[in-house]
């Protein structure tokens, strides 16, 4: 899945806190992806040190989609997103007049991984994958051996990442064959750490 950052980037607010006498600190919201978070967060950090106060960064975390609604609302400067913009999102920048260019900064991976003191899902299929997370398996597949009669009879307890998450989109796309086809049934998060632990 491609990762890009959406918007004028760092290179406009060096532009924009360069220009002129000395003014106000620049403010620059950047707000998206939390899968490209950690980068952002990092070159952030460093910019504001190299830039001594004259710019303030900050960084948020509300999804793709999410991002992309308020870059195209005109309330961030920058889009993080782990996926390519929607022509629903594409449409909503042109109506508010939000010109932006596309950067692709990284790649990356999905996992899916079972809890440490599950020792009988070793090896899952997208078949098994699906099973688990189609939409008519809400309030229906609950335990892991209505997955694979191989499986115990234990709960099945499910973690994903949020609706707004370019993530979530690929993900249901691959599993379920159609981007946020996904049962609700489950804990979601933008915060990759509340999944994980």
């Amino acid at each position: 899945m491609n990762s890009r950052i959406c918007g004028f980037l760092f290179a406009s607010v060096v532009l924009l806190a360069g220009c002129g006498e000395r003014q106000e600190r620049v403010l620059v919201s950047i707000d998206g992806s939390s899968t490209v978070y950690p980068v952002t967060e990092a070159v952030a950090e460093e910019f504001m040190a190299t830039r001594r106060g004259e710019v303030q960064v900050t960084v948020g975390v509300s999804g793709t989609g999410g991002g992309f609604k308020k870059f195209c609302r005109g309330e961030t400067a920058i889009s993080n997103a782990s996926r390519p913009i929607l022509d629903e999102e594409l449409r909503a920048c042109a109506e508010s007049g939000v010109e932006f260019i596309e950067l692709p900064v990284a790649f990356d991976a999905l996992t899916v991984v079972v809890h440490p003191e599950n020792t009988w899902a070793e090896e899952l299929t997208v078949a098994h994958l699906r099973t688990m997370w189609a939409p008519e398996s809400q309030g229906v597949v609950g335990n892991w051996n209505q997955i694979d009669p191989a499986f115990p009879d234990a709960p099945l307890k499910l973690f994903g990442a949020g609706a707004d998450s370019g993530t979530f989109d690929y993900f249901t796309e691959a599993v379920n064959g159609k981007s946020k086809s996904s049962r609700g049934d489950f804990t979601a998060s933008e915060d990759d750490n509340v999944l994980v632990t």
